[in-house]
């Protein structure tokens, strides 16, 4: 229930990689033919969901909210959610073969109600703006709802003071029961945070190969899929170093197959933490932002989140994780504590359809770089380090 005695959290609506991609990655900047099937492929996933709503909204379905774990400082949190049409009995949160996932009709401009551990959301919107101001009464706005975009999400900063650790945000559409997501929330003065891949970093995926990657996002019974050997142990372990340190699982699949990441990492014995995941509905004037944009706009965004924090990087060599972490730790000189990086197995990296190895060697940088196929490899070089460096923090 809402506590009448705290004021109202005031919010505001995130800039979205959607809204903060470079000139690079506007369709405008690509050649003519790129163009054309882009807008071809964004004509026609309009068009799946124009049909798509009506069939649904035939067999009266209604929004429901699929909610995502949110993370924050004492200071303002990110708050993240998304709306779909549902049947009546549908439920949110549900590990669902990736497939199914996929194609979720999204249920733009629905009324969501959001409270933080029992306080309300204080949130105007205006068109598709939010303000602090008195609602515009001509529009007959309301400040007791944010409002989702066209593909059903909504991203939103709310300003709070709240204490360090687990929190409960609660998220309601009409005719639905609440559904919640936990908020982390992190001291300012925290010392280190991991920001981890999971594709082929934590959960065998075999991205480098085209069908076995597309076959266990899409096809794979989510409780099926396998931990890489030893990683969850590594992890754990780092956090017996660091008992306060965050883990932002950060990867380019698609928030629609949150929930059922978010089941893998429980059920593995994986440290709980946000996900940051990319969103992949094309967009008409940024189509779908590149992997590599998708992680370097994140882990910007963590940088500027957490200014005094060190960062461990963890990921793997088939993918462009050792290109984009050296770009990182080039970019944020101190800033990067050491960096980890799993290598592939020559059956994991070589790529089906070109029949060459997919891995992707390491950019000379000067941050302390630990190779390992496996965790308890990872744990022999890498641990001993990290031990090192806690001691040498306790010493000043």
């Amino acid at each position: 229930m809402e506590q009448p005695d705290r004021p109202a959290i005031r919010a505001r609506r995130a800039a979205t990689t959607f809204d903060t991609a470079q000139p690079q990655e506007r369709i405008e900047s690509k050649p003519l033919l790129i163009r054309s099937a882009r807008r071809g492929v964004t004509g026609a996933f309009n068009f799946w969901i124009f049909v798509s709503t009506l069939i649904t909204h035939h067999l009266r379905w209604y929004p429901i909210v699929e909610p995502y774990v949110g993370y924050g400082t004492p200071d303002y949190s990110r708050l993240i959610c998304r709306t779909t049409l549902s049947p009546e009995r549908g439920r949110s949160g549900l590990a669902v073969r990736g497939i199914r996932s996929a194609f979720k009709v999204p249920a733009p401009g629905t009324q969501v109600k959001i409270r933080v551990d029992g306080t309300r959301l204080h949130t105007v919107q205006i068109g598709s703006s939010e303000v602090y101001d008195q609602p515009d009464r001509q529009r007959s706005q309301s400040d007791e709802f944010a409002l989702s975009d066209s593909s059903g999400y909504l991203d939103l900063v709310a300003e709070h003071r709240l204490k360090p650790g687990r929190h409960e945000v609660a998220y309601q559409v009409s005719r639905r029961a609440p559904v919640t997501a936990p908020l982390y929330t992190y001291p300012a003065s925290t010392p280190l945070g991991v920001i981890s891949d999971i594709d082929d970093t934590i959960m065998v995926t075999q991205v480098p190969s085209l069908w076995r990657a597309a076959y266990n996002m899409l096809l794979l019974n989510p409780k099926k899929r396998i931990s890489v050997p030893g990683m969850s142990v590594l992890y754990n372990k780092i956090r017996d170093l660091y008992p306060q340190a965050p883990f932002f699982y950060l990867s380019t699949s698609p928030w629609n197959v949150e929930s059922s990441i978010r089941h893998f990492i429980n059920y593995h014995g994986f440290p709980e933490g946000p996900l940051l995941l990319r969103d992949l509905d094309p967009r008409p004037k940024t189509f779908i932002p590149t992997g590599v944009q998708h992680k370097l706009e994140f882990v910007d965004q963590l940088m500027a989140d957490f200014p005094k924090m060190k960062f461990l990087l963890i990921g793997d060599d088939g993918q462009k994780d050792p290109t984009t972490y050296a770009t990182v730790a080039r970019r944020y000189p101190g800033r990067i504590l050491a960096i980890g990086i799993r290598q592939l197995s020559p059956r994991e990296s070589i790529g089906a359809m070109a029949g060459i190895t997919a891995t992707q060697p390491m950019p000379v940088t000067d941050v302390p770089v630990f190779y390992g196929t496996t965790g308890s490899n990872l744990m022999n070089t890498m641990l001993p380090f990290l031990a090192q460096q806690r001691g040498r923090r306790f010493r000043r």
